[in-house]
């Protein structure tokens, strides 16, 4: 990216921290270290540390990302992100953890746009992470807000973890690839993220192959028409708590048709707050609804 795209996303990044009330800087100091660890620990539940407080001094000592967002002098957000090395031998930034305290504060879209900054400023162009697809809120967040691009599916990526958000449950992961120079990240993170309309899309002869039922059970049709359309309950998490064998039946059901999807050869267009993941083999710039 050009130096003034590189100075746009600075500042695109210190409005949205200042919107949010927080100070993002980047932490250097062990102590800092050790408190972002605590952060992620009971962001994610965990009795034994998510990343230890050695792992986090080592990332920065050589170069990597780490930075958290403070109210005052309480830190309320950090995120990790490492270099990565593409199979084509393209450099990216791997996000490898985000977590916030506290909802609502667009806390952690200003850590994002800090880190898209923090990797321009570096000619880094990509920013690739991993996250779960059933969680309708983060599907949101990664592919409207941030204008990310979901490109592939992984079964039980991290195997079973033994912490409140995962706990019984497989681990798929959707990997996710955030062009930093692309329009569509661009009009994202400068507000102006787009959804699709997903009665357009009906009413044009897309189909339902994956969607909520009365009972919040999935309810799920053969392939039909190009798109295809996928929904994801509204909170699988709550989902997990309180009927963990129907959660599970959701990840079996994503993970034989957003999965297989994927490997077939359809991309994701786009996806909407209700939950729709939209699927195509055309052309992205042929949705259009």
């Amino acid at each position: 990216m050009d130096p003034e795209g590189v100075a746009a996303a600075r500042t695109v990044a210190d409005e949205a921290a200042e919107r949010a009330h927080v100070t993002i800087r980047d932490l250097h100091d062990v102590s800092e270290h050790r408190a972002a660890s605590r952060l992620f620990d009971e962001v994610w539940g965990r009795d034994v540390p998510v990343l230890p407080t050695e792992v986090i001094r080592a990332l920065d000592h050589a170069g990597n990302q780490v930075s958290g967002a403070f109210d005052g002098d309480r830190l309320v957000g950090a995120t990790v992100a490492f270099s990565g090395i593409d199979e084509d031998g393209h450099l990216h930034l791997h996000s490898h953890i985000t977590g916030t305290t506290g909802t609502g504060r667009g806390v952690g879209f200003a850590l994002k746009l800090h880190q898209r900054a923090w990797a321009l400023e570096r000619g880094i162009d990509r920013i690739v992470w991993t996250f779960d697809p059933l969680i309708r809120r983060n599907a949101y967040f990664n592919l409207v807000k941030l204008g990310a691009h979901l490109v592939g599916y992984h079964l039980d990526f991290y195997g079973r973890l033994d912490d409140e958000l995962n706990r019984g449950q497989p681990t798929d992961r959707g990997a996710v690839t955030w062009r930093l120079d692309d329009p569509r990240a661009i009009r994202a993170v400068s507000g102006h993220a787009s959804e699709p309309r997903i009665d357009a899309l009906l009413t044009a002869g897309a189909t339902a192959v994956l969607q909520v039922g009365d009972g919040q059970e999935p309810l799920r049709d053969e392939p039909g028409s190009d798109p295809l359309l996928v929904q994801v309950p509204e909170d699988i998490e709550t989902m997990r708590q309180d009927d963990p064998e129907l959660a599970t039946r959701w990840r079996m059901a994503l993970r034989g048709v957003l999965g297989e999807a994927l490997g077939s050869g359809y991309r994701v267009a786009g996806f909407c707050r209700d939950g729709w993941y939209v699927l195509t083999q055309r052309g992205l710039e042929e949705l259009r609804p």
